[in-house]
């Protein structure tokens, strides 16, 4: 069983306010927030509200293509005309999903040098390394499954399904 570590409200709040001021005193300035869905969607809108950056989202979880690689591609296409973006999601764990995106935006013609990515929380050991993170963490010495405000809701059979899902993060 999991360790389950909530991410109290204003410790989120706060991690928002880091991630802005990151920005802030960086030269690079994206055209767009994009929100990964799931986990990555609520802090894509409170980070567009905090830095007055518009949002746009993708979504993984659904498992339907047309919002996620489809979308993508469109955006691939957005920073080959000079458009930059910014990919923001809850966590780096394993760098799975970064990597995909990474590739997926290559292969369709984007440009990296337009793509960056923050995350509130960002495993050390990932495989991918991103540009604007709140706090790291080491999965060899932290197996705790973060559970942040807007998954508080969700009923433990749920979060201990999402646990499961990958049980090398956290075993």
């Amino acid at each position: 069983m999991p360790d389950f570590v909530s991410i109290p409200q204003d410790d989120f709040l706060t991690a928002i306010a880091a991630l802005a001021a990151q920005l802030a005193a960086d030269d690079w300035r994206p055209d767009h927030l994009v929100g990964i869905g799931r986990g990555g969607l609520v802090p894509a809108t409170f980070l567009s509200h905090a830095c007055g950056v518009p949002l746009l989202s993708i979504d993984f979880s659904s498992g339907v293509p047309e919002f996620g690689d489809a979308l993508l591609d469109i955006l691939a296409a957005r920073t080959a005309g000079g458009a930059k973006l910014l990919f923001v999601d809850d966590i780096n764990d394993s760098g799975a999903t970064i990597a995909h995106l990474r590739a997926r935006l290559a292969a369709a013609g984007g440009v990296a040098d337009h793509v960056r990515f923050a995350v509130l929380l960002d495993n050390i050991r990932s495989s991918q390394r991103i540009d604007y993170r709140h706090r790291t963490i080491d999965r060899a010495e932290d197996k705790s499954w973060f559970v942040f405000p807007w998954e508080a809701v969700a009923p433990q059979a749920s979060l201990d399904a999402d646990a499961d899902a990958v049980p090398g993060r956290i075993a």
